[in-house]
């Protein structure tokens, strides 16, 4: 217990507040939430949608204390708001600060609803580790990804995740602040396929789920989520990732995680699409944001643009925003011409 030093986290959403209670184990930590209402409510009932906030975890006031008293700082945005809120933490922000995000989606310079695949530039879609070194004065740079569903950590549940960056001290601190008893750190050098494997895995899940409430069973999730790997493999590669992220805790690890849980937004989103529900109120229902349907999105732009082959990511594409039948979109996927297995381990 270093309780000499305090953490920063920034976002009090699931996750971040999962992370924020990880990091109390070990430290003291100070927790940003941008709404001024929701933190007054926090702040004075200690809880986070009825999960109690560790004792050790402080409501922070500004960006600006968070900065002043923390020299390790974890952001927990979703990637829809990352860039606006690195914007308003950069002024208070320091060359010597270390930050490790955990935000599991991309950012793009132009409207993806509006944009032409054979019209944009890859620069222009970023991951959040691009927007950190981009908007402020910060070198040491870390991501943070793996099987980590937010609800089994604040139940207490063992887990592990991995730290990756391009910085030995980044990874070490990472390391030292959220190892414990029950939740094991793995370190990565290669942060850009981390950070890929995290955010691709979410639109294999969104498949996994629409599969299970269409009522199949584990044979066809099995298929799912190794082919579901194969294509993230492929298109990280074109993005230029090392294939071995997928692989390991953050890659495998995590599309296992919420391609079975209901626990898992983007899991949750598919099965209810399966159950005949619309896109629009599984969104709002939600209350906070499945990064997979904006993934979707990004992904169809950037394998468009490449010329890319992937067939799920085109399939759900055409099911959650074109309409077409979860049944008739699966007799395609069954239909698709097939060659070796784990060809993808050649690349």
């Amino acid at each position: 217990m270093y309780l000499d030093r305090i953490v920063g986290v920034v976002g009090a959403g699931s996750f971040g507040s999962a992370i924020a209670n990880l990091l109390g184990e070990n430290q003291r930590v100070l927790l940003y939430e941008r709404n001024p209402e929701s933190a007054q409510r926090i702040k004075s009932e200690r809880k986070i949608k009825g999960t109690p906030l560790h004792k050790n975890v402080a409501i922070a006031d500004s960006l600006q204390q968070v900065a002043e008293n923390c020299f390790l700082l974890f952001p927990v945005v979703p990637s829809a708001f990352f860039k606006d809120m690195i914007i308003d933490f950069s002024p208070y922000l320091r060359a010597d600060h270390i930050m490790i995000h955990a935000t599991k989606g991309l950012h793009c310079e132009f409207d993806i609803e509006k944009a032409n695949a054979k019209s944009i530039r890859l620069k222009d879609i970023q991951s959040m580790s691009d927007l950190i070194l981009q908007e402020t004065g910060i070198v040491r740079v870390g991501c943070m990804a793996g099987p980590n569903l937010a609800g089994e950590i604040m139940e207490g549940q063992p887990a592990a995740t991995v730290i990756a960056s391009r910085f030995n001290e980044v990874i070490y601190e990472g390391t030292l602040a959220l190892k414990s008893n029950r939740f094991q750190v793995y370190g990565n050098r290669d942060i850009l396929g981390i950070e890929l494997s995290g955010v691709l895995k979410n639109y294999v899940a969104i498949a996994s789920g629409a599969l299970h409430g269409l009522g199949y069973g584990e044979n066809a999730r099995a298929l799912l989520i190794t082919r579901g790997m194969a294509e993230m493999i492929y298109i990280g590669k074109a993005l230029g990732a090392d294939k071995k992220a997928f692989l390991g805790i953050a890659g495998i690890g995590d599309l296992i995680a919420t391609c079975t849980s209901p626990k898992s937004r983007n899991f949750s989103v598919g099965y209810r699409i399966a159950k005949g529900e619309k896109l629009e109120d599984i969104l709002r229902d939600l209350g906070e944001v499945a990064e997979g349907v904006r993934t979707l999105k990004i992904g169809k732009l950037i394998v468009d643009h490449l010329g890319a082959s992937a067939p799920l990511l085109q399939i759900l594409n055409k099911i959650l925003f074109e309409g077409l039948e979860l049944e008739r979109a699966l007799h395609f996927l069954m239909r698709y011409p097939v060659t070796i297995d784990a060809e993808y381990l050649d690349l």
